[in-house]
């Protein structure tokens, strides 16, 4: 690995959050809050737990920020296909021709199906595409997105935790010159708590609303600019609460989205 590589955009968020993570948490255990005090009485249960939720946030933010979100087409190594060649009958044949066309990306040159788009960023198209997360460093597609929303879940439970350690360490009875010194590392880990946390709810809430109706954030925001959506006011793909929420963490029932679309354009002809 070079120096190039060890600089690059991903490698410095993916340093930058671990130590931030780790940073905090050194935080909480050094200042006098409720872990530190469990620590002293020899009650280890909960600062061991906190520690394992820490670690299992990191390892979830690892994971999602370093696998492949559902990149379509071939390896990076293999060469385009040529922009003429037209599309293979099985990838087509259960779609109308009249209903939906799958188009080919205009960068990469390769067959987008249905959903996918192609980013910028990460310079390939993905699958289901919701969006691209600067802070995984990386996209949030079909293949991730599940697990993007379990890491949003854990790391909120963190952030809410340590925000209530935070604030049990902060003691307001000294003059506001002798308490600074001594508590202003913790009050601003405790400002940082905060800001994380509204943002994570906010994210997590958001993204539980899309997953419910099978939408992807990608098509709430633009919808105007997606073929598909141009001209309907609702999502093609929602199959209902239940069935959306089973399909996306379960694969339960899961068609293809070309399928689903000209079924869905099929009952409405009718």
């Amino acid at each position: 690995m070079g120096p190039r590589a060890l600089l690059s955009p991903g490698v410095l968020v993916r340093t930058g959050h671990t130590v931030l993570t780790w940073g905090i948490t050194l935080v909480l255990f050094l200042h006098e809050t409720e872990l530190k005090q469990q620590e002293a009485r020899g009650e280890l249960l909960q600062p061991l737990l906190f520690i394992l939720l820490v670690l299992c946030s990191l390892l979830l933010y690892l994971a999602v920020s370093l696998m492949d979100p559902g990149y379509v087409g071939p390896d990076p190594e293999a060469p385009p296909p040529p922009p003429q060649k037209e599309p293979k009958e099985e990838q087509t044949a259960m779609i109308p021709e009249k209903t939906f066309r799958l188009r080919r990306c205009g960068y990469c040159l390769l067959q987008q199906p249905l959903r996918s788009k192609h980013c910028r960023s990460c310079k390939r198209c993905v699958r289901r595409f919701d969006h691209h997360c600067p802070w995984i460093e990386n996209c949030v597609g079909e293949r991730n997105h599940p697990l993007f929303l379990a890491y949003l879940a854990v790391q909120l439970v963190v952030l809410l935790w340590g925000l209530h350690l935070a604030w049990s360490g902060l003691h307001f009875r000294e003059s506001w010159q002798s308490w600074l010194p001594h508590n202003g590392l913790l009050f601003l880990t405790f400002l940082l708590l905060s800001i994380f946390s509204t943002v994570v709810t906010l994210l997590l809430a958001s993204h539980l609303y899309l997953v419910a109706s099978d939408t992807t954030t990608w098509e709430f925001i633009s919808p105007h600019r997606i073929a598909y959506l141009r001209h309907r006011p609702d999502s093609p793909f929602d199959q209902g609460f239940a069935r959306n929420l089973a399909r996306f963490f379960c694969g339960y029932g899961a068609v293809p989205w070309e399928v689903l679309y000209a079924q869905e354009e099929k009952g409405e002809a009718v």
